[in-house]
């Protein structure tokens, strides 16, 4: 029997183990995701919270230009109505762009565009900034207001 004793039973050690092997799944909402997705997943908005301030230095995008790899840190800070954006879905759509070209400022736009269709704050504001590549910092802001 998998993750148990010979008898049926359940050990101290092989709950540790199913422990372990369940941790590292990602899963979006209770379904398992390996692979980038498209649009990010949301939550009911707790009462009282007013702001959420969401970062990642890892947003990486391919350059439209030279096809190189451009490398960005986001800060994602929205004002709920009723949702709230769920991390694990951001981090996975934020993947989504790896091997996609996009300018700086569309991606900041994009960004924003997307965290207001699905979470539906009264504002977003993204703030994108890619790191120097011949020199050159690029930082992008994108707001929206409902």
């Amino acid at each position: 029997m998998a993750g148990g004793s010979v008898d049926g039973t359940v050990t101290a050690r092989s709950l540790a183990r199913m422990d372990l092997e369940t941790e590292h799944e990602l899963t979006i909402l209770g379904s398992t995701v390996r692979v980038p997705v498209e649009h990010v997943e949301v939550f009911a908005a707790p009462d009282h919270v007013t702001e959420v301030r969401l970062s990642s230095d890892e947003v990486t995008s391919i350059c439209p230009v030279t096809s190189q790899p451009d490398l960005s840190t986001v800060e994602i800070t929205y004002v709920p109505d009723q949702w709230c954006v769920e991390t694990k879905s951001l981090k996975l759509y934020l993947w989504g762009f790896r091997q996609r070209p996009v300018f700086a400022e569309a991606l900041a736009a994009e960004i924003a565009g997307e965290v207001m269709r699905t979470a539906r704050p009264t504002q977003v504001r993204v703030e994108l900034t890619q790191r120097p590549r011949g020199g050159i910092v690029v930082a992008a802001t994108a707001e929206l207001t409902r």
